[in-house]
């Protein structure tokens, strides 16, 4: 059997650590995504789904457990290893979609493949075909100023899955859109997702949204429960 795209195992996670003030917001986590599967982390505000998402994606470490990607142990990575492992495998998705304001669509999706030393011309080429992939194709030289937010929403999406990555983590992807503008844009996030063959762990409160993926797992104080 093949490695899962990602295993979290034993994650825990506290702030202020050993401070009287100490906060616990994971306890012992375990969690597996498999190739090529879809699963939605249900979780309300403040259920630390954010705090989880950022560990399994390398932005942030845990205080006790381990990380995998692909089979590969991130847990005692340099930094800059790390670095690499996040640029080369991991698409994040934010509820903001933190485009650079002063970029057109075309040049956002671009910028993170040539910082990974993709040729100009190829960069172009691939944030091209992903903008007409996601419906946008004829918004390439538009600022995100120019564009809708539903618009802006997939032009991220579009970026975070430049670089081809693995495994895409999703922090309430459209969690910042009028529902009926949410559902038309998670359902492109949806089509581009398993067109693409990613892994991915969607977080999201919206229980019509999540029941549309492969899998339905619940966070709550801490914990991880199957829905």
């Amino acid at each position: 059997m093949s490695e899962p795209m990602l295993a979290l195992t034993g994650i825990a996670k506290s702030y202020n650590r050993g401070l009287p003030s100490e906060v616990n917001v994971l306890h012992g986590i375990d969690l597996t995504v498999e190739k090529g599967e879809i699963v939605a982390l249900v979780a309300p505000s403040g259920a630390g789904k954010s705090t989880l998402l950022h560990i399994a994606g390398l932005l942030d470490t845990a205080d006790n457990g381990t990380v995998s990607i692909a089979g590969q142990d991130m847990t005692h990575l340099s930094d800059s290893k790390r670095t690499h492992m996040r640029r080369a495998e991991v698409g994040f998705i934010y509820q903001f979609h933190h485009l650079l304001p002063e970029f057109t669509a075309l040049e956002n999706i671009s910028l993170p493949q040539l910082a990974n030393g993709v040729p100009r011309s190829e960069a172009q080429a691939r944030a091209q075909d992903l903008l007409e992939r996601v419906g946008v194709g004829a918004r390439t030289a538009h600022r995100p100023a120019a564009l809708s937010g539903g618009e802006q929403q997939r032009v991220a999406f579009c970026r975070a899955l430049a670089n081809q990555p693995k495994l895409l983590l999703a922090d309430e992807p459209t969690g910042n859109l009028d529902s009926g503008t949410s559902d038309q844009v998670f359902e492109t996030l949806l089509e581009l997702v398993r067109e693409t063959g990613l892994s991915a762990l969607i977080a999201t409160h919206n229980l019509e949204l999540a029941a549309r993926m492969d899998r339905q797992i619940r966070l709550a104080d801490g914990k991880l429960a199957s829905v």
